[in-house]
């Protein structure tokens, strides 16, 4: 069997970590295959995966990682781990590395420099928040988000020129990784109270061409409407008067979905 053809995705849909293929699951853990749904990554053994990456722990791996341990807390061990070994300066590598698990173990070891600056983080997480692989953008911006969330203004005015930016990717994370609500990380709580900070990211994206951001856009006024719902119909009634686009239309009806006083024009 070659490389190739050893790389190459399931043939077979896959929902559940326990369904993958004892082969897949060889090649995962060996970090020479990409993953191909969630549920293959969750199926990946983080000890034996990091003893390729870091052989002088292969002894130790073990101890890292338990059984126990929710998915977004191996990923903060083994971003730990990577840091704390290989140091800020190698870690280059380890963002280009073939498997899209340990390319979103770098975004946690950036996470985890000791004494850089926000600036410093988001230049270093920039090119895994542009990743091919779904997997590595998702896990960026979860990666940073407790650094984003400490000052959320400072964090809002550095990424304003990424709304700017000509990838979809790179776009999305600056709205992704600042939703007052968000999936699997902490509310942030001055946006839940006083959205309209977030302004200087969304209305740049207001009639996005990609449906990956006009999506992100959608739920993080979808989040803010679950404190601040007038506030979030009112941005919705000006976006159509100055945006009379189908991508504004579609972002503001995500936007509006569990507003029930809300009426389609």
């Amino acid at each position: 069997m070659n490389k190739n053809k050893q790389q190459s995705p399931s043939t077979k849909k896959t929902n559940r970590p326990n369904e993958v293929p004892v082969e897949i699951l060889e090649q995962l853990n060996s970090g020479i295959r990409e993953s191909a749904n969630l549920a293959e990554m969750l199926a990946i053994d983080f000890a034996t995966l990091i003893s390729y990456v870091i052989p002088e722990i292969s002894n130790d791996a073990n101890k890292y990682f338990k059984s126990s341990d929710g998915i977004t807390k191996r990923m903060l061990i083994a971003g730990e781990l990577l840091s704390k070994n290989l140091g800020a300066t190698n870690l280059d590598s380890i963002a280009k590395h073939p498997a899209d698990t340990v390319r979103s173990w770098a975004a946690y070891a950036i996470a985890s420099i000791p004494d850089i600056t926000l600036s410093e983080r988001l230049n270093l997480i920039q090119p895994l928040a542009d990743d091919n692989h779904f997997n590595v953008r998702e896990w960026a911006w979860l990666a940073l988000r407790p650094h984003i969330t400490v000052n959320i203004q400072n964090a809002i005015e550095l990424m304003a020129p990424w709304v700017e930016e000509s990838s979809p990717n790179i776009r999305r994370f600056a709205i992704e990784s600042t939703r007052p609500r968000g999936v699997w990380c902490p509310h942030i709580q001055e946006l839940k109270k006083n959205p309209q900070i977030g302004l200087p990211l969304l209305e740049p994206v207001k009639a996005d061409t990609s449906r990956y951001v006009q999506d992100s856009v959608g739920n993080w006024l979808n989040d803010a409407a679950k404190q601040q719902p007038d506030w979030v119909l009112s941005i919705c009634k000006r976006w159509q008067v100055e945006s009379n686009t189908k991508q504004t239309t579609r972002i503001c009806s995500r936007a509006l979905r569990n507003l029930k006083k809300y009426k389609a024009t």
